[in-house]
């Protein structure tokens, strides 16, 4: 069949206030990061599929007489939304050779990608393609970065098997997809974050799909229509840490003292709700240096309350410090007990003041990025839009390359 190229990206994620508290029934805002993962699907005619994860050091190719042996299996155009199918994935594992349980984050990848790959082309001609994929976001950091590689795999193989329509026009830089397409993305990629993570709850493919921010509450996800575009410092402290630990060490402290843990949910609860408040206020009217002083106090709060919770570090301490000697205000986002931390940058903030404090974070061993939040999620491309060291890198594994002439865009 003949399948339609396509290059598209999605946003990472970051949550702003209520980690923890979420598992215990209280809300969380999730918010896009302008971080993102692009892919880039190249129709070929070799006869292989090809995946090309360059952050990751995986480069893989098969050849379509190998697939096809599969098609028997699949059952091909399966419903999104449906339970995963663990007999298909026993045979990929399989087929991948992964027998004995190696499920790095390599094979965990190329897994989902095959497995989305047969379930949408299975029920006819396999196409011979080439997936390539570049991210700005670190693995393993707790900024969604497999969601968004799931979106971004959704997305481009629902694009290239006709499911959805190609949003992008001829003279479009960007485009997004409908609310009905967008569903379907989102309900695929939340299948590619089930292969990667298990029982994933949904919060990291929906934002990477829609973007913005959203409500977690009680397995209930709300994306919010608008939110004000914020920047922000993300700091990666490289501290590796396990989300599952964590969760129990929270759990363990609200058994052990339920009239102290308690009460800290609660206020958590509020933080989450007030800043969720604040940032609608800042879409319906002007933004005032008020409302700046209001976001960075519920920051201080509510990094106070992960300290009494247990889900600190020395590491996360350090960037609260080197930021507040700069008269920035930060908390960690995520899991804890490492990974990252974000910090609030104000309109007016000083762009030297910006740059001396990510050198001092940088001096201290860790990884600094200024960025933004509440961004847009999963998009189209035309590859003249993309930044170019991005393209540079993609056009290393097939993207062609871009030129400007009289006559508008040249492949």
């Amino acid at each position: 069949m003949k399948v339609r190229d396509c290059l598209v990206s999605a946003p990472g994620k970051a949550i702003l206030h209520g980690e923890h508290a979420v598992v215990h029934g209280k809300v969380a805002l999730a918010v896009s990061l302008n971080r993102r993962t692009y892919l880039h699907l190249k129709a070929t005619s070799d006869g292989t599929v090809c995946i090309n994860l360059p952050n990751i050091d995986t480069f893989l190719c098969w050849n379509l007489s190998e697939l096809k042996q599969l098609l028997p299996y699949f059952c091909g155009q399966r419903e999104a939304g449906q339970r995963l199918d663990f007999d298909l994935l026993k045979r990929l594992r399989d087929f991948m050779g992964l027998t004995n349980g190696n499920l790095d984050t390599s094979n965990m990848a190329t897994l989902t990608f095959l497995y989305i790959y047969m379930s949408l082309f299975g029920s006819g001609e396999l196409p011979s393609l080439k997936v390539s994929v570049w991210s700005e976001l670190p693995t393993g950091a707790g900024l969604g970065s497999s969601a968004a590689y799931s979106v971004c795999l959704a997305a481009a193989l629902l694009c290239a098997s006709g499911a959805i329509p190609a949003p992008l026009k001829e003279w479009d830089h960007t485009a997004r997809w409908h609310q009905e397409d967008l569903e379907l993305i989102n309900s695929w990629a939340f299948q590619g974050e089930m292969i990667i993570h298990g029982n994933p709850s949904g919060v990291d493919n929906t934002v990477g799909t829609w973007g913005g921010m959203l409500r977690f509450l009680a397995g209930k996800i709300i994306p919010l229509s608008r939110v004000p575009l914020i920047r922000i410092l993300l700091t990666n402290t490289k501290v590796p840490r396990s989300t599952k630990v964590l969760v129990a060490r929270v759990k363990d402290r609200i058994n052990k003292f339920p009239p102290i843990m308690i009460p800290v949910l609660d206020t958590v609860d509020a933080v989450s709700s007030t800043c969720e408040k604040v940032l609608t206020e800042m879409t319906r009217e002007p933004i005032t240096g008020e409302h700046y002083n209001t976001l960075e106090e519920l920051i201080d709060i509510n990094q106070h309350l992960l300290n009494v919770m247990g889900v600190g570090h020395p590491a996360l301490d350090m960037v609260c410090r080197v930021t507040l000697a700069k008269g920035l205000h930060s908390k960690l986002t995520g899991a804890g007990g490492g990974g990252c931390g974000i910090t609030l940058l104000r309109p007016e903030t000083d762009s030297a003041i910006i740059q001396s404090t990510m050198q001092d974070l940088k001096d201290c061993g860790f990884d600094c990025w200024e960025t933004s939040i509440g961004g847009p999620g999963v998009q189209q491309h035309s590859p003249f839009s993309i930044k170019e060291e991005i393209l540079e890198i993609l056009n290393r594994y097939g993207v062609p390359r871009v030129t400007e002439q009289e006559d508008g865009l040249t492949l």
